[in-house]
């Protein structure tokens, strides 16, 4: 009989972690798995059609800077565990680098899901983004006016969303992110104007009115944070939500076999660039859920590597 494990044995308080997170805190060890990390993307992507480079030269103009300006927020104060090194960029999600590669890295992510089957990114991508829209609407509340997509990078999730649940009814979407170079990509990709808002904040406190929203969703968001945010955000979107409203994550599944058996060298380099990630595996979302006042959550393995959880306001 096969036991189904919580987690990869290459985080948490293991052997295997520590010997990967003492290599990790080597300087020269540390900058070569960067290096490499960000070699696995841009490969990943260009084999398969991803115009990497490109999507950088196309976005690097002066009206992006402009957008940056007025979309900044000078209020937001930067939470410790956002101003640490992450995706193999010193400054994190602070720095243009970032928002231009964050596209082509997203569609890269989503034929790594697939590695066996022969599709486009485009293809990939969609069917990544229906997956998590399909518990959704299994599993989310019935009537949707008002949506919050929290951590909403450069709005690929947020377009998807929106657009799914704008076929039933006219709806209200807002993307809410702490990285306002995410958010003039954000806003450059909405060409017609869609989003309703883009707006630079902390998931921690939103400052929107209590019972605002229909839905929160997190979509590839929580395993970039440690557990103390993730509960504070918790939090805060069962206050934004109405009663029966819903919110939907979907991000690394600690227990997928696909995760779970990971080469060491791709989880090595997954760690080095995933400042959270033992924070994340050991972490559990669904008890979290429940402590802030959720109802039970449901859980679906909605591909090969990821998880669905809904959790209703009641």
């Amino acid at each position: 009989m096969t036991t189904t494990k919580l987690k990869p044995d290459w985080v948490g308080d293991d052997l295997l972690s520590r010997l990967v997170n003492r290599a990790i805190q080597t300087p020269a060890l540390y900058a070569l798995m960067k290096r490499q990390a960000r070699q696995v993307l841009i490969k990943t992507a260009e084999k398969n059609g991803v115009p990497w480079r490109q999507t950088c030269i196309d976005l690097d103009r002066p009206e992006m800077r402009q957008r940056l300006a007025e979309i900044t927020n000078p209020a937001v104060v930067y939470p410790d565990y956002y101003q640490v090194p992450f995706h193999a960029y010193s400054e994190g999600n602070l720095c243009w680098q970032a928002a231009f590669e964050a596209a082509p890295a997203t569609y890269a992510m989503a034929l790594r899901v697939w590695p066996q089957e022969d599709m486009s990114w485009q293809e990939a991508q969609a069917r990544l983004r229906q997956s998590f829209l399909d518990v959704l609407d299994q599993h989310g509340t019935a009537e949707v006016n008002d949506i919050l997509d929290v951590g909403c990078s450069v709005g690929i999730s947020t377009l998807s969303l929106h657009r799914h649940y704008a076929q039933k009814n006219p709806v209200r979407t807002v993307g809410l992110d702490l990285s306002p170079y995410m958010l003039a990509v954000a806003q450059s990709q909405d060409a017609n104007g869609e989003i309703a808002q883009w707006m630079h904040g902390a998931a921690e406190a939103t400052g929107f009115a209590d019972a605002s929203f229909d839905v929160v969703a997190m979509q590839f968001v929580t395993h970039e944070l440690p557990r103390t945010a993730t509960q504070a955000i918790f939090a805060e979107a069962l206050r934004v939500l109405r009663p029966g409203g819903a919110i939907a994550i979907v991000d690394n599944n600690p227990k997928s076999p696909v995760i779970q058996a990971l080469p060491p060298v791709l989880f090595t380099l997954m760690k080095s660039t995933e400042p959270w990630s033992d924070d994340y595996y050991t972490f559990d979302l669904e008890a979290a859920l429940v402590e802030a006042g959720f109802e039970s959550p449901i859980t679906v393995p909605s591909d090969p590597r990821h998880r669905t959880l809904v959790a209703r306001k009641g």
